[in-house]
């Protein structure tokens, strides 16, 4: 009885260990070549195109105003980022378009939805307004 008593408490011992890593995300991984890559659209350049493809493709999820607030963002796993926060905006411009361009769990790759690197640069600076 001893025995069961202990394997019991190192049973749920590991399982809220294991819950609470699963609710952790994992920390997104840039390659260096995307860290330092440069957007070679100015930040001004087609700013209305920008929104526009953001709130087609973002917003659901992303929310208007980029706190990861979107109607959809309920039903997603993981942190939707808030995009005027600090944090989010010292990432890198090469950072952002990687992450839009791949994606990752509920985040999906835009490479084949926005098939123009330009349109998905364009976006990366419009989120860039988005802690103005």
């Amino acid at each position: 009885m001893k025995t069961f008593k202990i394997l019991t408490i190192i049973g749920i011992i590991s399982f809220a260990f294991y819950s609470f890593t699963t609710l952790v995300q994992e920390e997104w991984k840039v390659p260096a070549k995307y860290q330092t890559m440069k957007n070679p659209i100015a930040a001004k350049t087609d700013a209305a195109i920008g929104k526009s493809l953001y709130t087609k493709h973002c917003k659901s999820c992303h929310g208007a105003e980029g706190y990861g607030d979107g109607p959809k963002a309920d039903g997603l796993k993981g942190d939707l980022g808030d995009f005027s926060s600090a944090a989010y905006q010292k990432q890198s411009d090469g950072a952002l378009f990687y992450k839009t361009t791949i994606g990752r769990a509920d985040m999906p790759e835009f490479a084949k939805k926005i098939a123009s690197d330009e349109d998905r640069w364009l976006i990366v600076n419009y989120m860039r307004t988005l802690a103005e």
